[in-house]
């Protein structure tokens, strides 16, 4: 097992629904199969969701098949769905649980009150480089192989608000440039931007991760470092 730099390059490990499943259980999530092939977790409020949709997935992000969708709704008997975020394999197991963490302890995981500079300034705080023409909106790892920006998104990305010129978050690495993806991430434009901050302040975070397996397409730009 090695510890690497950075987080947003050292992909998933390939464990990526066994790590979010740990999390959701400890969580209290409440997990079943579906007849889609799908494995659905439900909080125990029954306002958040997540559900590993690699085996049925409907779209791609980046050309990767999306694989896991987490979703919030307003009210526990009512069927719509107020946002949804998508994740593809080789997201960092580590900024997904600290997005799923902040979901659950949000009081009404529906609304926010962030600015989308938030998602911005947690980037910066960890050393990301804010676009200059997009200082408030969009930001880029220092070595230009991982992003986050406001876009606006594909229409397969689901969200309560149906107006058409609204914008949500797109994360993504990109290890070389014009290869394939590492993995990518899409919001819908009413995920509350402190969320989003989680995700991005974890994904940016200079702390070691513990990784068995490396990504190939990333190995060498990783730093191993060695622990006491």
């Amino acid at each position: 097992m090695n510890w690497v730099t950075p987080r947003h390059l050292a992909g998933d490990d390939d464990v990526l629904a066994e790590r979010i499943g740990d999390t959701l259980t400890g969580l209290g999530w409440r997990m079943w199969p579906t007849s889609r092939d799908t494995l659905l977790y439900v909080s125990p409020d029954e306002l958040r969701g997540a559900e590993w949709i690699l085996a049925s997935s409907p779209f791609t992000l980046g050309g990767l098949r999306a694989a896991l969708q987490i979703s919030a709704r307003p009210d526990a008997s009512s069927a719509l769905v107020q946002w949804n975020a998508y994740f593809t394999t080789g997201v960092p197991h580590e900024a997904l649980h600290d997005f799923l963490v902040a979901l659950d302890a949000s009081a009404v995981p529906d609304t926010g009150f962030e600015e989308p500079e938030a998602v911005v300034a947690a980037l910066s705080a960890q050393g990301w480089i804010r676009d200059v023409d997009r200082p408030r909106t969009a930001a880029t790892d220092p070595g230009f192989a991982s992003h986050v920006s406001l876009e606006m998104l594909p229409d397969l990305i689901a969200d309560a608000d149906l107006r058409e010129d609204l914008m949500g978050w797109q994360a993504w690495a990109e290890p070389t440039f014009g290869a394939p993806y590492l993995w990518c991430a899409n919001f819908s434009p009413s995920v509350p931007n402190e969320l989003v901050a989680a995700f991005a302040a974890s994904l940016a975070s200079p702390v070691p991760v513990a990784r068995h397996r490396l990504p190939h397409s990333a190995e060498d730009r990783l730093t191993i470092v060695h622990r006491g």
